[in-house]
């Protein structure tokens, strides 16, 4: 089993790989105890030899592979490829050229929603999988032939996965499905999360234009800080206490002490200093600077029944065409859907408005129905005038 720990020998397979039209690639990596993903361990297939490079090894240099990466006449082959190209995207600034995501292609090919590598294994090579090392200390060495082998397998039998689904995907003229779906994972956008944006990740609904103002500035803050000492951003202030601190905007540290979420003695530590600053300049902000509320919508609710029908259409189509329903539409777009015909969402464009889009907006608008047969649920027009009487 090769383990690579130099330079040299790195440089000469990846000069090997070059020649191939595909590899196969993995990571191992630990993420516990930091912001940034630490890199312990690669994995990497072509269809005549697998390898494993150390990258914590004191006498290797990762430039050949990363050059690999950045070859677009060689497909780089993954499976749930974003916290891979994440790590990436960190040690080199750039997307991995001419990728593609083999959990991405099985949703097309009628795999389920994120599809796992094991179960593809045991559907398309027919291996049962040893994952007992799943769960392991990937930085400590020296690793063990075990671990070594466990890792090993998550690129070798990855090659059969591909050229089945490259097979699949060909055979159903799907390319399309999937060329969309790579779009996001092809963006460096997708992994570089800039702390002015990172409040828009955060699930929470406010009511009060200075509420929002006060969200935005604590998560730039926390994101920021999270990044600059690579901790967790829980580490830094869990999402309950950025919720708390938006709405109740302490400006002195007693007023630390009377919140819920806070730890109590946070008041007077050096970072409670900071957001004090942040939150009075927040109180300072005249009504003309603090962020826009949405137009109240008065139209039917996404979670009525219209967007019910909507999730009953969906599971139906998805059912017909034996695709992921994830991929066709997510939860999210539907309530955007139900709430504007012209949602800027992948749902109402290309090859998902054609199959799925423009037969959402007619049951919202009451041009088509739903009923319930032995083959499964069909789509009837609907005589407007005579359901109004």
């Amino acid at each position: 089993m090769d383990l690579i720990v130099s330079t040299d020998v790195l440089a000469a397979f990846c000069e090997r790989a070059a020649q191939y039209e595909f590899v196969t690639v993995d990571t191992e990596f630990l993420r516990e105890t930091t912001y940034w993903p630490r890199l312990c361990l690669i994995q990497v297939a072509t269809d005549d030899e697998a390898v494993l490079i150390d990258p914590l090894a004191p006498d290797i240099r990762l430039a050949p592979f990363f050059a690999l990466l950045a070859n677009p006449g060689v497909t780089k082959v993954f499976h749930a490829a974003r916290q891979d190209i994440e790590i990436f995207v960190k040690l080199t600034g750039a997307v991995p050229n001419n990728i593609f995501d083999t959990q991405v292609a099985a949703s097309v090919c009628g795999f389920g929603d994120s599809a796992s590598y094991d179960s593809l294994v045991r559907s398309i090579c027919k291996i049962e999988l040893d994952k007992s090392s799943r769960f392991t200390d990937w930085s400590a060495r020296p690793l063990s032939e075990k671990q070594l082998s466990y890792a090993l397998a998550d690129v070798t039998w990855l090659r059969d996965i591909y050229r089945e689904l490259r097979r699949q995907v060909e055979a159903a003229r799907r390319w399309d499905w999937v060329e969309d779906e790579m779009t996001a994972l092809r963006s460096i956008d997708t992994y570089v999360v800039k702390p002015e944006q990172a409040w828009e990740r955060l699930k929470m609904k406010f009511n009060r234009p200075r509420d929002i103002a006060a969200l935005k500035v604590l998560a730039q803050w926390r994101e920021r800080r999270a990044q600059e000492t690579d901790q967790p951003r829980s580490r830094i202030l869990k999402d309950d206490v950025l919720a708390e601190l938006a709405t109740q905007r302490p400006l002195t540290a007693d007023a630390f002490e009377k919140l819920r979420a806070v730890p109590r003695g946070f008041g007077r530590s050096g970072a409670a200093g900071e957001i004090i600053a942040l939150l009075k300049d927040v109180e300072a902000l005249p009504k003309a600077a603090l962020p826009p509320m949405p137009e109240r919508y008065r139209g039917p609710s996404p979670k009525g029944a219209v967007g019910d029908l909507i999730r009953v259409l969906l599971k139906a189509v998805a059912e017909q065409h034996g695709v992921a329903a994830r991929i066709i539409a997510t939860s999210d777009e539907i309530d955007a859907l139900v709430l504007d015909d012209e949602a800027d969402v992948p749902a109402l464009r290309g090859w998902r408005r054609k199959l799925f889009g423009e037969k959402a907006l007619a049951i919202k608008h009451g041009r088509v129905g739903l009923v319930a047969t032995r083959k499964g649920i069909v789509e009837i027009a609907v005589d407007r005038a005579a359901a109004a009487e």
